[in-house]
């Protein structure tokens, strides 16, 4: 087994240099890559999100150890690990009105303090301030992802007004880096804990300075920027609701978020067990996984300057789910298809890649800018409930016999998450159509006059082009 890891690990990281290189030679890329002003702010966003997500890295490989190390039964772990999920649905679902109605800025530094809160709680072995932790650490993730995208949707199309196109730039860009910081997290977590010798607390402790930098990074460097600030949080929080419910469009989306998202953390609790063989290197195993996002994430641009569409690369990264975990349901717990059970994982973390800016820039679409943080917590409340659910079927063996069922209940949450997708492709082509754009060219730009009326057969309906760079940037033909 290790040679096979390590062996994918080094054709896999050749893989992703080459796609990234080429991915760096699309249309958009270099568009945007050329406009000092879009580098400029791109970066003020890169600096700080990247050493949040570095923090939250640190914290990853060690939370179960840590636990352990303390003390606990798997039991009490299980239910340490269901608290968290428990208080995102319950308390973080506020963090994005909280956000909209006071400020993206604001809600940004607050995430820093009561993350670096959580990460003290675990100097602590009581049970008590591990609760507590878990439950703020809960909160922190529902901020983590949903304040810090809203704010940069806000100022790259209000602010700065720059062509919504590049969104996948910038979202495509984080997806890869996102992947080769969390192979180098695991690789400092590794140090301070196991070669240092400071114990399993030590990247909790070594995730302060990081989240304590972004905050003050965010204070010196980000201008406020609101969405709905005329409404109490009880009722942002309701009209954020009522929008999904009767915006087709979003309903939609959102289902696929939550049904795709809730089987990859469900995966995160599956595969350590199933590929835990005498001396397997599983932080080699799970260096791999990043390593296929951040090939998934270099096929999204490439994809994207072939034709392909933002709606149907999500629909791709589903199916390729779909693939991946109907390959599981027959190749788990046989020993002799172990390698073919870790290269639907690797499959699986491919589609991953490609996920996650898709579904950034369509959520940057189609939500609402007033209650964009709203709405992107409330994504997540199905989410938090179907992973909280596969976990307590998993420890509770007389309802989930054997890994292979939660698998097929994750093929068909993602099948319905595939339908979810291909009505929403539908629905967003046919606004666009009618917003008077074409969809699927090299670029996406107005109708004209005549186009409009012989191909649609309706009044013309003005729209902004989408290639317009406005108060902060020159356009792609001037750059």
């Amino acid at each position: 087994m290790d040679l096979v890891v390590y062996g994918t690990f080094v054709g896999l990281v050749l893989g992703a240099m080459i796609l990234q290189f080429t991915a760096g030679k699309t249309k958009q890329q270099i568009a945007s890559g050329e406009n000092p002003h879009f580098k400029k702010f791109q970066l003020s966003f890169f600096m700080v999100y990247f050493m949040a997500l570095f923090s939250d890295w640190l914290q990853g490989p060690y939370v179960y150890k840590l636990y352990a190390h303390y003390g606990y039964a798997s039991d009490q772990i299980a239910l340490l690990y269901v608290v968290g999920f428990a208080s995102s649905v319950l308390f973080g679902t506020a963090t994005g009105p909280l956000a909209d109605r006071f400020g993206r800025k604001k809600m940004a530094i607050s995430f820093c303090f009561i993350y670096s809160f959580c990460c003290l709680t675990k100097l602590s072995s009581s049970f008590f301030w591990l609760f507590l932790g878990r439950v703020f650490g809960g909160i922190s993730t529902s901020m983590l992802f949903s304040t810090f995208e809203s704010w940069y949707v806000y100022e790259h199309t209000e602010t700065h007004d720059f062509p919504s196109e590049w969104i996948s730039v910038t979202l495509s860009k984080a997806t890869f880096w996102n992947g080769l910081l969390a192979i180098n997290a695991g690789i400092f977590a590794n140090i301070v804990a196991e070669s240092m010798e400071f114990g399993p607390v030590a990247p909790f402790m070594l995730a302060i300075p990081f989240l304590l930098c972004s905050g003050l990074l965010i204070i010196k460097t980000w201008p406020e920027n609101y969405g709905n600030v005329s409404n109490n949080v009880g009722k942002s929080c309701m009209e954020g609701l009522k929008t999904i419910i009767f915006k087709e469009e979003i309903l939609f989306l959102g289902i696929v978020q939550s049904l795709f998202e809730a089987n990859m953390y469900i995966f995160v609790f599956q595969w350590t067990p199933i590929l835990d063989r005498e001396n397997t290197p599983l932080g080699m195993i799970f260096s791999t996984f990043m390593v296929c996002i951040m090939i998934g994430s270099s096929l999204y641009a490439i994809l994207l300057h072939k034709k392909f569409t933002e709606e149907k690369l999500l629909s791709l990264s589903v199916v390729m789910a779909i693939v991946s975990m109907g390959i599981c349901i027959s190749t788990t717990g046989n020993d002799d298809l172990i390698y073919v059970t870790y290269a639907a994982f690797l499959l699986l973390e491919i589609s991953v890649g490609i996920y996650f800016p898709a579904i950034g820039y369509l959520r940057s679409q189609v939500i609402p800018e007033s209650l964009r943080a709203s709405i992107m917590n409330w994504f997540r409340v199905p989410m938090n409930v179907l992973t909280c659910s596969g976990l307590l079927l998993l420890h509770n063996h007389t309802i989930i016999s054997s890994t292979q069922n939660m698998f097929a209940i994750c093929t068909g949450l993602l099948v319905v998450a595939l339908m979810c997708s291909s009505k929403f492709s539908r629905i967003y082509s046919t606004r666009s159509i009618a917003a008077g754009v074409l969809v699927g060219n090299d670029e996406k730009r107005p109708l004209s006059a005549e186009e409009d009326e012989v191909d649609l057969g309706f009044a013309i309906v003005h729209s902004k082009p989408s290639m317009q760079s406005g108060k902060a940037a020159t356009t792609p033909q001037d750059a």
